[in-house]
């Protein structure tokens, strides 16, 4: 009978731990973010110098944009495990952040706390030595990782820097952490899409995904290993190559738009919508 008394205390007990998480979670998702302090002017030129993105919008759209890399700044933590943290990392860190949801107003990453920046690629079990050495970002998926992404601070300096390519790391994290918000990351981000569209998005992930097992596709192979990496990948082809995306896949480009509500081919980049989804709702049970 004990036993009974103490396993059914044990399960009030984490149920009422997931009450709370889930409620702190909500009340985050549905305030307002406080106005940002401006933006240090030495970060504004690093902006400038650094983030090709940024570079190319209005002025006013370069002040919301560095008001909300302040923010950023100001609610995550980016530290180094045995590298020096420069404030150009930072300023990358955020902007990768900002980037994927530019359009959508108030917008917080739940339930991010710290970025943590190792100098080079890591293993699974973050070491930065050996052979194994392949991971340039991940997203923590529970645990005391739960509030946590890694980055290779090599690869995150190269994806805005290497500007021919059509990769960017940052941008590939913080497009997986967008796509958890649902509680799922699986490459359809609901939040994010009509429920109509989910099934054709799908379908063309797969339809895309068979023309790249037969090489007939120029999209990071990295993308075949499931449909949130295959989101992930052409997020960033989307946001670091769009007029090579337009070109060569026209379908992907126009899906992600309406995912993202942006066409980066454009100054503004953000595309005005009479109807907006609501990303602070809670996602439907499944």
């Amino acid at each position: 009978m004990d036993n009974l008394f103490i396993a059914l205390g044990l399960v009030l007990g984490l149920a009422i731990a997931a009450l709370l998480w889930w409620f702190l979670n909500r009340k985050r998702r549905s305030t307002p973010a406080e106005p940002a302090e401006p933006l240090p002017p030495s970060l504004v030129e690093l902006l400038a110098e650094n983030v090709p993105y940024y570079a190319t919008l209005p002025a006013d759209r370069q002040a919301v944009f560095a008001d909300r890399v302040s923010l950023f700044l100001a609610e995550v933590q980016v530290e180094g495990v045995d590298t020096d943290v420069d404030d150009i990392d930072r300023v990358l860190v955020a902007s990768s952040a900002v980037i994927p949801m530019f359009a959508f107003d108030d917008w917080q990453y739940p339930n991010l706390t710290t970025v943590v920046l190792y100098e080079s690629t890591f293993n699974e079990a973050y070491q930065t030595e050996g052979d194994d050495r392949r991971i340039m970002g991940q997203v923590g998926t529970g645990g005391a990782l739960q509030s946590t992404m890694a980055l290779s601070k090599s690869a995150l300096r190269n994806g805005f820097m290497n500007k021919t390519s059509k990769e960017n790391t940052g941008i590939h994290e913080f497009v997986h952490l967008l796509d958890k918000v649902d509680g799922e990351i699986d490459g359809a981000p609901d939040l994010l899409m009509p429920k109509e569209h989910l099934q054709p998005w799908l379908r063309l992930i797969h339809r895309t995904m068979q023309e790249m097992e037969s090489h007939k596709s120029d999209i990071n192979p990295y993308g075949l290993t499931n449909e949130a990496e295959f989101f992930a990948v052409v997020s960033e082809y989307f946001f670091k190559r769009p007029d090579l995306l337009k070109t060569k896949h026209p379908e992907l480009f126009a899906q992600l738009e309406q995912i993202f509500r942006q066409n980066p081919l454009t100054d503004e980049k953000v595309v005005e919508e009479t109807a907006e989804p609501s990303l602070n709702e809670e996602p439907d049970e499944r």
